[in-house]
């Protein structure tokens, strides 16, 4: 009895000591705050005017070039951009860019917060074009980028450019890959905080054939959707000048196999030739889209063996000219606030299933709620005094792109978020750091 007493005592502060390790591990707490970075908006360059849709007259904005931290509220719900890019705090709700040149061409952009890759499938090298790629530093110290383009050529020397903190840099699009006629491009920060925006503009001499933003994409994918495709008839003795031509590239070493349908009121299809169709590994391939369909718009699902990127562009025929518009991949719908103040798009919704609840605030701030549904495609058209569109509810796999027409051209945008809520973890007080 007298020799077990030891090693009771023993098991008996073994025991306490678990349970004071315990408690003091039950009692440590972590405090996180959660804000959604700032979204930048690309800049005016000579020649085009820019507009800013916004959710919000208390939206806190500054000039890119702005040295100080101070913001200021815009003080209207769709705001012109002379000339410098903005930096806006928009909390969420994702801001509109729409930019033309007068009687040439239209476009619209999702101002959006920085992303560690950018991929744009579109844009031209060859003698037709004047596009441009615009990169933009938004941090407070410099920045390297790498730029690696590909095209029918296959992939293109890799290009490293450095910017100067709080500062943007254009490059023709020409002289990525010269003389090529088909461009994709990935933009890869090794550092600072970078956004980037392409505008493939075209045109021949003194005529202009055009010109849109091309949005972006983070990452190549298996499987993707691009919700909103125009789709305008023909007027009797109209000329064939109308047509889709779906842009397709696999980054990857290996060849992939490609099948694409089509969504539309008309009913789903693959269209003849677009069923496992073989595509070559790092060359950008193009083929003729053209269903034989009555709706006003459409979309496409793109499954593939190796993750791809792709991209639709389209001719339309406009009353005092023509212009294209490039209509790109979404991400899935989930809880998001799009800015449209001034522009009355049409909202394509895609999907097996389509179920998304909507509320729209108005420009006198009344807020009304709507429900679209339907099965594999669905449109839906704002009243033309939004000022904002809230996704409050989407099904699963359900996506959205917007088609908007105005005086100048025809443009599109992806319905997705600028930035997304992060959350960072805060230090907590401890008195016992003071205590050796």
């Amino acid at each position: 009895m007298k020799i077990a007493r030891p090693f009771k005592f023993l098991a008996a502060l073994l025991i306490a000591v678990v349970l004071t390790s315990l408690v003091s591990v039950t009692n440590t707490k972590s405090n996180y705050t959660e804000s959604f970075p700032a979204v930048v908006c690309p800049p005016t360059l000579v020649g085009l005017s820019s507009q800013i849709s916004l959710a919000s007259k208390k939206t806190l904005a500054q000039p890119l070039a702005s040295r100080t931290i101070r913001t200021a509220p815009v003080k209207v719900l769709r705001l012109p951009v002379p000339k410098d890019s903005l930096v806006i705090t928009s909390e969420g709700a994702t801001p509109v860019v729409w930019q033309s040149r007068a009687n040439s061409w239209a476009g619209g952009a999702l101002c959006t917060g920085p992303a560690p890759a950018q991929w744009f499938v579109g844009g031209t090298a060859d003698i037709t074009s004047r596009g441009r790629l615009i990169i933009i530093n938004s941090g407070l110290s410099d920045a390297v980028v790498e730029i690696q383009a590909f095209s029918e050529n296959g992939k293109q020397p890799l290009k490293t450019i450095n910017i100067s903190s709080k500062n943007f840099q254009t490059i023709s699009l020409d002289s990525l890959a010269p003389g090529d006629k088909k461009l994709a491009v990935q933009v890869k920060p090794q550092s600072g905080r970078i956004n980037s925006f392409m505008i493939d503009e075209q045109g021949k001499g003194l005529r202009a054939l055009g010109g849109d933003f091309v949005n972006p994409v983070n990452r190549a994918s298996k499987s993707l959707l691009i919700p909103a495709i125009p789709n305008k008839s023909l007027k009797k003795g109209q000329k064939a000048t109308f047509g889709h031509t779906f842009r397709v590239l696999t980054p990857g070493e290996v060849d992939t196999n490609v099948t694409v349908e089509v969504l539309s009121a008309d009913g789903v299809f693959t269209p003849v030739g677009f069923n496992s169709r073989a595509i070559s590994a790092g060359q950008v391939t193009e083929f003729i889209l053209a269903p034989n369909i009555s709706a006003s718009a459409f979309a496409i699902r793109v499954s593939a063996t190796e993750p791809i990127l792709a991209s639709v562009r389209s001719s339309v025929v406009l009353p005092g000219g023509r212009d294209f518009l490039w209509s790109t991949p979404t991400p899935a719908l989930t809880e998001l606030t799009t800015a449209i103040t001034g522009l009355t798009p049409l909202v394509v919704f895609a999907g097996d299933k389509i179920d998304v609840s909507l509320a729209i605030t108005l420009v006198n701030g009344k807020v009304t709620r709507e429900t679209v549904t339907g099965t594999e495609i669905a449109t839906w058209r704002p009243p033309a005094d939004t000022r904002s569109v809230t996704i409050t509810k989407a099904g699963q796999a359900n996506f959205a792109g917007a088609l908007v027409s105005s005086v100048n051209g025809y443009g599109y945008f992806p319905i997705a978020p600028g930035s997304v809520l992060t959350k960072s973890q805060t230090p907590d007080s401890n008195i016992r750091v003071l205590t050796p």
